[in-house]
C-alpha cells in the first residue's frame, strides 16, 4: 500500500533511507552478585583495540548468561551511536534454532537497507551487512546461540562495534578465530541467599537460615532454578523452607539416574513448581506451549484450554506467582524464561495425547480467525463478508466498541497472528490459514507492515493452493501483487496481478476480474506508463458502473486522479474525486473518504488554492487519527509538509515530514523513500 495511494507525480528513488539508530536490546534485568563478571566484561573492552571486539558468554542452563549480557549491554550502549541489535537465536528454545538468513534479514532492514536490496542468498546478505556495518559503531547482542556457524555471519565489521554472544557451549570455532571468553559460573552460596531474601524476607530467611542452605545447594545455586523455587515460597508464606527441602530432595532423587547433573536442578524445580499447581492450572501451563507467539493474552488461552476468560486470568495469575509466567505492562504474559517453555512443551508431549493437543491448536486458530474476522468487520464494514471456517466455533470472541478498538487488537496480536497463519499452514489446516491471512487485511490496509505482510501472504497463497479453492487462490495473489507493488517489486506484482485475472475469468467472476485490470492500471502509473493507466482505469471505472457497484467504482475514480495528478491536471482530478465523495457518501467507508480528502489536498495545492487545501487535508488528517490507520496520517500528513514548502515555512515543513515518517515507519515501501526523501531535500534551506 502505497501511502497516498495513487499519488504518482514527483516520486523519486534515493539511496537507501537511513533510519533512526535501533533500540532492540531487551529490558533491563535486575542483577545479584554479578560484579567480578562485569568488571571482566568491560576489561576486554578496554583490552581489545583497533578491531571488532566479539565475546562469548558461557555457562549452565539456567545461570543467568542472558542476564548479565543483557545487563551490560545497557550499561554500555551509550557508546554505540549507530544502534543496538538484537537476536534470540533459539538454540535451545524447543522450536528449532534461528536461520541466520532470518536474523540477517531483519538486521540489514533495521539499519536502513530497503528489502528489494536484501539479497536472497546467506553469503550475500553477509556480505551486504558487512559493508553496511563497515563504518558504524553497533552492539550486537546473539543470545542463545548453538553453533559457531550460526553467529559468524551476523558478527559487524567495524572496528568500533561490539557483539555479545550467549550459548551454553564453548563453541570453540569462535574461540580460535580470536572471540574472548567469559563464563558464568553459579552463584556462591550469599549470593544464592540474598536472591531468596529478595523473595521472602530477611526475617523469614534468618529464621530457617539452615533450611535456606539447604534449598540453595539442591537448586544448585542456579538463579532460575532459585527463582521458581523462591516463587513457590512466597506464594505460602507460612509454608517452611524445610517442607521445600524435603519436597525438592525427593524430586531430585527421581530424576538423577535420568539426567545429568544441572539438569536436576532445573527440572527439579520445575517439576516440583508444576507438581503441585492445581489440575486445571498444570493441563494450562502445558497447553500454553502450543502458542506460536513469544507473548498472549487471556483471550488465547482461554480458547486454547477451552475455558472461559474469568477462569483463564485466575490460572494465568497462578502460573504468574509460581515464577513460571511472567505478565506484560500490556497485560499479557510470556513464558519466564525459554528453558520454561521447553518443560511445558516436554510436559505436553509426555501428558496430553496428539488428538487433545491437536484440538487445542484448532481452538486457538479458531479463536484468532473469529476474533480478527470481527475486528476487521468493525475496520471494513462494507466489505462482503466470507464464511469463516473455524470448527469448533469459539466460546468466547473479542468484541471491539469501535474501529480504534480493533486496529489496536490488531496491531498488538500482529506477531501471533502472523505465526498463526504459518502454524496452520504447517498443521494442514489450509482454510483456516489462507482466511486468518485474508483476515488481516485491514491491519495491513490500515498500518502497513510491508514486510511481514509479505510473508503473511505468500503463506496464504500456498494454502489456498494446496486446498484446491481458486477463489481463495485469487484472492491472495491479488493481496501479494498489492505487497509486491507497494515495496517497489513491479514486475513481480504484474505476474501475480495477471495469474489472479486468469483465474477470475475462468470461474467467471466479472467483478473481481475488473479488480485485477484496476491493479494492472496501478502498477503501470508505478512504472511511469501514465497514457496506459489513465485508458485501464477509465475502462475499470466504466466497467463498475456499469455492475452498479458504487464504492469499487469510487476507488477507480480515485486511482485515475492520482494519474492525472500525475500528468500535472488537478482541475481534471477534483472532477473525479468530487464524483468519488458523492458515491461514497452512500457507503459506510470513512477510510477511503478520507483517502479522497487527501488527494483533493493535493489537487488543491497544485492549482493554487491552498486555503481550501489545508482544510482538506487537516480534515482528512483528523479522521485517519480516529481510525488509527498510520498509514493514512502518514499521507496526510505528506500533504501538509508539501503545503508548508510551497508557503516557505521550511522549519514546519520539515517537522511534518518527520511526524510522517514517525507514523508509517521503515516498512522498505515506495511512501517512505518518498517522503524521506522530500525531508532530505529540505536540507538546501538549512
Amino acid at each position: 500500500m502505497v501511502q497516498a495511494r495513487d499519488v504518482f507525480g514527483g516520486v523519486h528513488f534515493h539511496a537507501p533511507a537511513s533510519l533512526p539508530a535501533p533500540g532492540q536490546l531487551p529490558p533491563r534485568p535486575r542483577l545479584v552478585d554479578r560484579e567480578a563478571a562485569l568488571a571482566q566484561l568491560n576489561a576486554l573492552r578496554e583490552d581489545v583495540q583497533d578491531i571488532p571486539l566479539t565475546v562469548l558468554v558461557t555457562g549452565p542452563a539456567g545461570v543467568g548468561k542472558s542476564a548479565l549480557s543483557v545487563a551490560w549491554a545497557h550499561m554500555i550502549r551509550s557508546d554505540f551511536a549507530d544502534g543496538q541489535l538484537y537476536a534470540d537465536l533459539r538454540g535451545h528454545s524447543g522450536t528449532g534454532p534461528a536461520s541466520p538468513h532470518d536474523v540477517l534479514g531483519d538486521f540489514l532492514h533495521s539499519l536502513g537497507v530497503p528489502t528489494d536490496l536484501i539479497p536472497g542468498e546467506l553469503a550475500q546478505r553477509a556480505a551486504l551487512y558487512r559493508t553496511v556495518t563497515q563504518d558504524q559503531r553497533v552492539l550486537v547482542l546473539l543470545d542463545d546461540a548453538m553453533t559457531a556457524a550460526q553467529v559468524r555471519p551476523l558478527l559487524p565489521a567495524s572496528q568500533a562495534s561490539t557483539t555479545v554472544v550467549t550459548s551454553r557451549y564453548r563453541l570453540a570455532g569462535l574461540l580460535t578465530q580470536g572471540v574472548r571468553g567469559v563464563y558464568v559460573d553459579r552463584f556462591d552460596a550469599e549470593s544464592s541467599l540474598a536472591l531468596l531474601r529478595d523473595a521472602l524476607g530477611n526475617d523469614r530467611l534468618e529464621q530457617q537460615r539452615d533450611a535456606a542452605c539447604e534449598l540453595v545447594e539442591l537448586c544448585m545455586r542456579l538463579p532460575l532454578a532459585l527463582s521458581v523455587a523462591a516463587a513457590r515460597l512466597a506464594a505460602r508464606p507460612s509454608w517452611p523452607l524445610r517442607e521445600m527441602v524435603i519436597a525438592l530432595t525427593e524430586q531430585q532423587r527421581t530424576l538423577a539416574a535420568l539426567t545429568i547433573e544441572d539438569d536436576v536442578a532445573l527440572r527439579s524445580a520445575l517439576d516440583l513448581s508444576y507438581r503441585v499447581l492445581r489440575s486445571d492450572a498444570a493441563r494450562l501451563y502445558r497447553l500454553l506451549s502450543l502458542i506460536p507467539g513469544d507473548m498472549f493474552g487471556d483471550g488465547a488461552a482461554a480458547a486454547l484450554a477451552g475455558i472461559s476468560r474469568m477462569e483463564s486470568r485466575r490460572l494465568l495469575g497462578e502460573l504468574t506467582d509460581a515464577n513460571l509466567l511472567t505478565d506484560m505492562a500490556d497485560g499479557r504474559y510470556r513464558f519466564h524464561h525459554a528453558l520454561v517453555r521447553l518443560h511445558a512443551s516436554q510436559l505436553a508431549e509426555a501428558e496430553d495425547q496428539s488428538e487433545v493437543r491437536d484440538l487445542a491448536v484448532g481452538r486457538l486458530l479458531g479463536w484468532y480467525l473469529a476474533t480478527a474476522a470481527r475486528a476487521e468487520n468493525r475496520l471494513r464494514p462494507y466489505r462482503t463478508r466470507l464464511p469463516r471456517d473455524a470448527e469448533p466455533p469459539p466460546a468466547e470472541v473479542t468484541d471491539f466498541g469501535g474501529p480504534e478498538d480493533a486496529i489496536e487488537w490488531l496491531e498488538s496480536e500482529r506477531a501471533n497472528l502472523s505465526a498463526a497463519v504459518t502454524l496452520a499452514h504447517e498443521r494442514g489446516r489450509e482454510v483456516t490459514a489462507w482466511q486468518l491471512a485474508d483476515s488481516m487485511w485491514a491491519l495491513f490496509l490500515l498500518m502497513g507492515h510491508h514486510l511481514e505482510r509479505v510473508k503473511v501472504e505468500e503463506t496464504g497463497l500456498a494454502a489456498a493452493r494446496s486446498c484446491g479453492d481458486l477463489y481463495a487462490e485469487g484472492k491472495m495473489l491479488n493481496r501479494l501483487g498489492l505487497s509486491l507493488d507497494a515495496l517497489g517489486r513491479h514486475d513481480e506484482a504484474v505476474t501475480r496481478f495477471e495469474e489472479a485475472l486468469e483465474i477470475w475469468r475462468r470461474i467467471g467472476e466479472k467483478e473481481r476480474e475488473i479488480g485485477s485490470l484496476r491493479r494492472l492500471g496501478l502498477v503501470a502509473a508505478r512504472r511511469g506508463d501514465l497514457d496506459l493507466a489513465i485508458t485501464r482505469l477509465l475502462d475499470v471505472t466504466a466497467a463498475y458502473h456499469t455492475l452498479g457497484v458504487d464504492r469499487k467504482t469510487a476507488l477507480a475514480l480515485i486511482d485515475l486522479a492520482g494519474v492525472l495528478l500525475a500528468q500535472d491536471r488537478p482541475t481534471d482530478a477534483v472532477i473525479h474525486l468530487e464524483r468519488a465523495r458523492q458515491l461514497l457518501r452512500r457507503v459506510d467507508d470513512s477510510y477511503n473518504r478520507a483517502r479522497v480528502g487527501i488527494f483533493l489536498g493535493h489537487a488543491q495545492a497544485t492549482s493554487g488554492d491552498l486555503d481550501k487545501a489545508d482544510q482538506e487535508l487537516h480534515v482528512a488528517l483528523e479522521a485517519m487519527s480516529k481510525l488509527g490507520s498510520s498509514v493514512g496520517q502518514a499521507a496526510a500528513l505528506e500533504g501538509l509538509g508539501g503545503l508548508a514548502e510551497r508557503t516557505g515555512r521550511w522549519d514546519e515543513a520539515r517537522r511534518v515530514y518527520e511526524a510522517a515518517l514517525d507514523k508509517i515507519g521503515q516498512d522498505g515501501s515506495i511512501a517512505y523513500i518518498r517522503i524521506k526523501a522530500r525531508l532530505d531535500g529540505l536540507d538546501r534551506y538549512a
